[in-house]
């Protein structure tokens, strides 16, 4: 059977097929220690099981509004007026099944055939492809290593066409961890208020950020800022909940009413257990949500001195959410590989260490390893590479 042109074009993620390969070495008995986790390794804080079970034991197990319980939406709302100082209103609201379908209806109701979004590089997997899905073209701008990954207002200008649509700001970013400051948002603001640009922020690790270091929504920079903004976010990363399923988007009511338009004819309404739980995370105790933080900077401090030190490593240090990003193009090179998609395969098969490669998220050189995982795990896969790399350095010389 012949399958539509869209879903062939899309690439298979590389995030997925690193973690089935490490999946299939566990299962021969291998033992394998990934870092290839996207997700948090804490489990859902009780008041929020416990309030999913008391919703569906006082009944609450029907259709909701396709756009999300009411309220919830009250909660989001005083959420973001308590973070990020910005007022919504519900019909500026949409709950979605997690920010990344947030981010797709998005895209689904924005874009025509042809229409250009601009993605900075190195970027979550998912963008390039959503925008494909919806006729779309993604445009990259890359972010240099020497600017911590972060695009310029020149580059933003640059890349801007008659087609343009939309930019995506992922802060703080997956994969790199590196945050916008409140002065960059704003230089990049003005452009697309200049150039009528909508601007799609991507704040799911926003409660993930480390040091004196803090999270600005480019959406609270200015009235004007806020209303040619997109805000995506959720509960999966900041209390654990990933497998719940429940992001929203705030922002323009035309924008979110067509979404509530396409979610009514796709999904109905987001599992109506999963949005009773976000509602105890939003509006139950968040100290659950700072021990997590605090057990992630414990790591990432630890950690990142341990991965800097392995032979052709550099790494620039994350601000937020918890993934290193390190470039090992010359660890490759110093072990006899042609490219590091090859060095990442002989780190899962010889190390019995399972990262993502960079090339996934637009940057070759790099890879990505979660330090959402126990501390022991981590020194161990630390250890293992360095070792790795010592031992292969030997045998060549």
């Amino acid at each position: 059977m012949n399958l539509a042109n869209r879903v062939m074009a899309l690439s298979p993620s590389t995030t997925l097929a690193i973690t089935a390969k490490a999946k299939a070495l566990k299962e021969q008995g291998e033992d394998v220690i990934g870092l290839g986790a996207g997700e948090p390794d804490f489990n859902t804080p009780q008041h929020i099981i416990e309030a999913a079970v008391q919703s569906m034991n006082e009944g609450y197990t029907k259709y909701t509004p396709s756009a999300g319980l009411p309220a919830l939406k009250k909660s989001i709302i005083e959420k973001l007026i308590r973070d990020q100082g910005i007022t919504y209103q519900p019909n500026e609201i949409i709950v979605a099944n997690g920010a990344k379908h947030a981010l797709y209806t998005l895209f689904q109701v924005l874009l025509n055939e042809g229409d250009e979004v601009i993605i900075p590089t190195p970027y979550w997997v998912s963008y390039p492809e959503q925008v494909k899905l919806a006729g779309g073209k993604p445009i990259y701008i890359e972010g240099l290593e020497a600017n911590q990954f972060k695009i310029t207002p020149e580059q933003l200008l640059n890349s801007i066409t008659k087609k343009t649509k939309a930019v995506i700001i992922n802060s703080p970013s997956n994969p790199t961890g590196v945050l916008y400051t409140a002065e960059e948002l704003f230089e990049l603001g003005k452009i697309c208020l200049d150039e009528n640009i909508l601007i799609v922020s991507d704040e799911i690790y926003e409660k993930l950020i480390y040091g004196e270091h803090k999270h600005i929504s480019i959406a609270q920079l200015s009235p004007e800022l806020k209303d040619q903004t997109i805000i995506i976010n959720g509960v999966s990363k900041s209390h654990s909940m990933t497998g719940w399923r429940i992001g929203y988007a705030a922002g323009n009511k035309e924008i979110i009413e067509a979404m509530t338009n396409l979610a009514s004819h796709s999904t109905s309404n987001p599992t109506t257990t999963a949005q009773y739980a976000a509602l105890a995370a939003y509006n139950g105790p968040q100290e659950p949500v700072e021990v997590m933080r605090q057990a992630f900077e414990k790591r990432l401090e630890i950690i990142y001195e341990k991965l800097v030190a392995i032979p052709g490593f550099t790494c620039v240090k994350p601000q937020g959410a918890f993934y290193l990003y390190p470039n090992v193009k010359k660890a490759a090179e110093l072990t006899g590989y042609n490219n590091v998609d090859d060095f990442v395969e002989a780190l899962l098969v010889e190390a019995k260490v399972a990262v993502v490669p960079g090339s996934g998220f637009g940057t070759p050189e790099n890879i990505r390893l979660s330090y959402a995982t126990s501390l022991d795990q981590l020194e161990k896969a630390v250890s293992r590479i360095h070792q790795f790399i010592e031992l292969k350095c030997q045998s060549l010389s």
